[in-house]
C-alpha cells in the first residue's frame, strides 16, 4: 500500500494510481454535504437551478461538523455513513463528482458509477471528529444554512488522513470475506 500527498484539483490525475487501502494526505477545497442538502441539490438540478457549489471536480465530505468553538475553524467534523447518500452519488459523479469521503461500503450502482467516472471514495476514521477536525483550518456555509450541521460548507482540508475505500479500478476495502 502506498501513501499519497494530494491535493484536491489533483485526484483526477492520481486516479488510475491509487489503489484501495492506500493511505492519502488530502489538502484543498472540500465541500461537506449529507443527506438533508443532497436531497435539495438534487431537487436544484432536476429544476436547472444553480448548485451551492458546482460539482464537477468536486469533493464531497459526507460530515455535519458540530458548532465551532471559539479560536478553531470548525467543531468536532467525523465522517457520517456513505450509504445514506448512495441514492444520489451515481448521478453526482455523472455530472463531474471526484471523490466523496465519508465511512462504510457503497452499493454497485454508486461502485459503477466510481468506475464509470474515473472517481475515488475515500474513508475518514470514525469516532475521531475532533482529531480530524485539526486538518481543517477554514470552513464557510454556503448554502442552507437552516439545516444547521448539515448545510452546505465549504472546508480547506491541511493533509487530512483518509484511506482509499474504493478506487476507480472497482477494488474495494469492503469486499473481504462474506462481502465478496
Amino acid at each position: 500500500m502506498a501513501e499519497y500527498k494530494i491535493n484536491t484539483k489533483e485526484i483526477k490525475d492520481y486516479a488510475e494510481k491509487l489503489r484501495a487501502g492506500d493511505r492519502v494526505l488530502l489538502s484543498g477545497t472540500v465541500y461537506t454535504s449529507r443527506d438533508a442538502a443532497h436531497k435539495r441539490i438534487k431537487a436544484l438540478i432536476d429544476e436547472g437551478k444553480e448548485l451551492p457549489y458546482d460539482l464537477n471536480g468536486a469533493s464531497i465530505y459526507y460530515a455535519g461538523p458540530t458548532p465551532t468553538p471559539e479560536g478553531l475553524a470548525i467543531g468536532s467534523c467525523g465522517p457520517t455513513t456513505s450509504s445514506r447518500m448512495d441514492k444520489f452519488a451515481p448521478e453526482f459523479l455523472d455530472l463531474g463528482l471526484n471523490s466523496m469521503i465519508g465511512k462504510g461500503p457503497r452499493n454497485k450502482a454508486v461502485i459503477d458509477a466510481i468506475v464509470r467516472n474515473g472517481a475515488v471514495y475515500f474513508c475518514a476514521v470514525g469516532g475521531a471528529g475532533a482529531v480530524a477536525s485539526k486538518c481543517i483550518t477554514e470552513c464557510e456555509v454556503i448554502a442552507f444554512e437552516d439545516l444547521g450541521c448539515e448545510s452546505a460548507k465549504r472546508l480547506e482540508f491541511n493533509e487530512f488522513p483518509l484511506i482509499v475505500g474504493i478506487d476507480c479500478h472497482g477494488n474495494s476495502l469492503f469486499d473481504v470475506g462474506d462481502n465478496k
